[in-house]
């Protein structure tokens, strides 16, 4: 018997169009949660670097000299997080509107909240695809192998043969469905694993410098300002 009968381009050439589509449906969801997880996994390494600037903006003279020590990038939560709250102190002093009902502090902590909340539908976007994956991958693996038995079996009853080198072939190549479905949805299970954890300790940052710029804005100093003598408070500058 030719090596050439074995192995996934075997698979491949002797496969029904059922088994061609679950091949192809397993490469489609291996591909976007690599890319998910490729994306997503440098997203995090860039807002690692601009957590590490925090302190930065604390040290800054003014509050505009600490924006750009944030960074220009408009993508940077922690930059949008002080801009959000500059426009909520500075829109609530404006002019009387429905929104002066609410105390100050409720207004900018309202604010600060919603900003919190578009920071993370955007980290977790693309997490559902992982999900998705990692739990239905080894489903779609399955399927493809019991379809491949059943279609072996027949082969074989059509053939009057039941010998093991008759069997252990198709069945093996069958099986390997399995081992693909499983090898698409293990890195996807563990990229979604990290990704949470790297989104938690970004959303804890972001929400320590919420509480600072919370106080800021109400009292014009951060609140572990008085514990570090090495921080400035910043002027309310524009």
């Amino acid at each position: 018997m030719n090596n050439n009968d074995f192995g996934l381009s075997h698979l491949w050439a002797q496969g029904d169009i059922v088994t061609r589509a679950v091949a192809i449906l397993l490469l489609v969801m291996s591909l976007a949660s690599w890319m998910v997880i490729i994306i997503k996994a440098l997203d995090l390494r860039r807002y690692a670097s601009q957590a590490r600037r925090i302190e930065s903006f604390w040290h800054a003279a003014d509050f505009a000299d600490g924006l750009g020590k944030l960074s220009t990038d408009p993508a940077n939560p922690f930059r949008t997080l002080a801009l959000e709250g500059r426009e909520a102190a500075a829109h609530r002093n404006a002019q009387p509107q429905l929104h002066d009902s609410l105390g100050a502090s409720e207004w900018l902590t309202r604010a600060l909240r919603n900003s919190i909340d578009d920071s993370t539908a955007r980290m977790q976007a693309g997490l559902a695809v992982l999900a998705s994956v990692g739990s239905t991958a080894p489903f779609v693996g399955l399927f493809g192998t019991v379809w491949g038995i059943y279609h072996a079996l027949l082969s074989i009853s059509a053939a009057g043969q039941a010998t093991i080198d008759k069997v252990a072939g198709p069945i093996g190549e069958a099986l390997v469905m399995t081992a693909l479905g499983l090898a698409v949805a293990i890195p996807a299970v563990l990229g979604y694993n990290a990704l949470v954890r790297g989104n938690k300790s970004v959303l804890n940052r972001l929400n320590r410098f919420a509480h600072d710029l919370h106080a800021y804005f109400l009292t014009g100093a951060r609140v572990s300002s008085g514990t570090d003598p090495k921080v400035v408070p910043m002027k309310k500058g524009s």
